[in-house]
C-alpha cells in the first residue's frame, strides 16, 4: 500500500483490505458483519494473502468460514531453539532432526559419530530417501539382508508425506526423480503401500564399534513436518556398551553416507 497520512488507529482501513484482496469494499464489509454469503475458498485465500496470516491463522480462518483447511505445502526447515536444546540434551544417544522428506536439519555429536555428517548434501541428495535409492554408498552401512525392509519403509513413509501435502512441489519433485532414476523405488511405489514411520529397528555397520543394533524412534513435532529421531539400545544388549565406546571415541569422519 502507498504511504498515507496519519491514522487515528493503527492497521488497514476496510477499503484497503478489500483492495489488497481484490474485492469490493461493500462485499468485504458484509463479510466482516456476517451479512454476506459464505465466502468461497478463493476469497479466503485472497484474504489470507492480504492480511499476511500465518499458517495457523489461515487454517483458523478457513474453519471459521466452514471450509476444510487447505493442505500445508512445503516443509518448514527452521528448527526452533527449544527443539535444538532437546537435541543437545540427548548426550548419550544418537539423535537428529529431519523433515518429513528425510532431510537432516541438525544432529548431535553422537549421531555424527554413528552416521557421519548428514547436513552437507545439496539438491535432491539432501534427502536420505533419495540417497538410499540412488547412492550405493548409502547402503554399505547396512547388512544386505536389511535392504529390502528399509526400502519398503522409506517408500511407505514418503507416500504418507505426499498424501498429507499433495500440492507440495518439493515432495512431488522427489517422487518423480526417484521414479525416473530407481527401478526399485518405482516398483515399491507402484504397490501404493503407505505408513508413517514411527519406530523400527536398525542394524548399522560402524568402522570402529562394528555392527550395532538400535531401536529407531520418530517423534513428530506439532506441525508434523519435522521429526526428532532417536537411536537407542535395548536394555542389556551389546549395543549399550557399543554406544558407550562410541561416546568415548567422539566424532568420526566417514567416507560413506549414513541415513535418517
Amino acid at each position: 500500500m502507498p504511504a498515507g497520512g496519519r491514522r487515528r488507529t493503527p492497521g488497514l482501513r476496510r477499503f484497503e483490505v478489500a483492495q489488497l484482496a481484490g474485492m469490493s469494499p461493500d462485499y468485504y464489509a458484509r463479510l466482516e458483519q456476517g451479512r454476506g454469503p459464505r465466502p468461497s475458498v478463493s476469497v479466503l485465500t485472497a484474504l489470507t494473502r492480504a492480511l499476511r496470516l500465518t499458517v495457523d491463522e489461515r487454517d483458523h480462518l478457513f474453519r471459521l468460514a466452514g471450509h476444510q483447511a487447505p493442505p500445508r505445502t512445503g516443509g518448514d526447515e527452521h528448527v526452533s531453539r527449544g527443539l535444538l536444546r532437546l537435541l543437545d540434551g540427548l548426550t548419550g544417544l544418537p539423535a537428529l532432526i529431519a523433515t518429513d522428506l528425510n532431510v537432516v536439519l541438525a544432529q548431535n555429536v553422537m549421531a555424527d559419530a554413528l552416521l557421519g555428517e548428514q547436513t552437507r548434501f545439496r539438491g535432491l541428495a539432501r534427502s536420505c530417501t533419495y540417497r538410499w535409492f540412488t547412492d550405493p554408498a548409502m547402503r554399505e552401512r547396512h547388512p544386505a539382508e536389511d535392504h529390502d525392509h528399509e526400502s519398503h519403509a522409506q517408500v511407505e513413509d514418503l507416500r504418507a508425506t505426499l498424501a498429507a501435502r499433495p500440492a507440495d512441489p518439493a515432495a512431488r519433485e522427489l517422487v518423480e526423480a526417484l521414479r525416473a532414476e530407481s527401478a526399485e523405488f518405482a516398483g515399491f511405489w507402484a504397490r501404493h503401500d503407505v505408513a508413517v514411520r514411527r519406530s523400527d529397528r536398525k542394524r548399522i555397520r560402524h568402522p570402529v564399534i562394528g555392527l550395532v543394533e538400535l531401536d529407531f524412534d520418530v517423534l513428530a513435532t506439532a506441525r508434523q513436518d519435522q521429526r526428532l529421531i532417536v537411536y537407542s539400545p535395548a536394555p542389556g544388549s551389546a549395543a549399550v556398551s557399543q554406544l558407550e565406546l562410541l561416546a568415548v571415541l567422539g566424532q568420526e569422519t566417514f567416507t560413506t553416507g549414513g541415513e535418517a
